[in-house]
């Protein structure tokens, strides 16, 4: 079987997963076909990899906190010569372990192995922790 990558990306301006969920809904985050979109300026050179089943992980507060299971990788073109990538993604958002990372620009590609777990149906309702005490139990490695 042909092995996929991920991608991961900061959630810049959510507090929660709730939130991101929340402005995928908004028509300006949502693709023609109706599913949600995250456009970037830089298109990944690993398209095969990424549609062979690659997700992308957002970090909310600090923290890989869900995933998304990307469908495709349409060109954006806003007529300024800038070739631009709309991710597009299944609406399901999937909670993961907590796994903190440090600020970056854009995205970056995540190998399957360094990806944390989803969280099992049960886990993935429970109330989510504050920030600073999630961030807390994931540096020690509890969640």
């Amino acid at each position: 079987m042909a092995k996929h990558v991920n991608l991961i990306k900061l959630s810049v301006g959510t507090e929660s997963v709730a939130d991101l969920a929340a402005w995928q809904k908004t028509r300006q985050a949502l693709a023609a076909d109706g599913n949600p979109r995250h456009v970037t300026r830089m298109f990944p050179k690993r398209v095969d990899e990424i549609l062979n089943g690659g997700s992308i992980y957002w970090v909310i507060k600090g923290i890989i906190q869900c995933r998304q299971r990307i469908l495709s990788l349409d060109e954006v073109d806003r007529g300024d010569g800038i070739r631009r990538c709309a991710i597009v993604l299944d609406p399901e958002l999937h909670h993961t372990a907590a796994s903190p990372r440090r600020p970056f620009q854009g995205w970056r590609y995540l190998k399957p192995e360094d990806t944390p777990p989803d969280l099992s149906a049960k886990r993935a309702n429970d109330d989510a922790l504050p920030a600073d005490l999630s961030q807390a139990l994931a540096d020690i490695g509890v969640l």
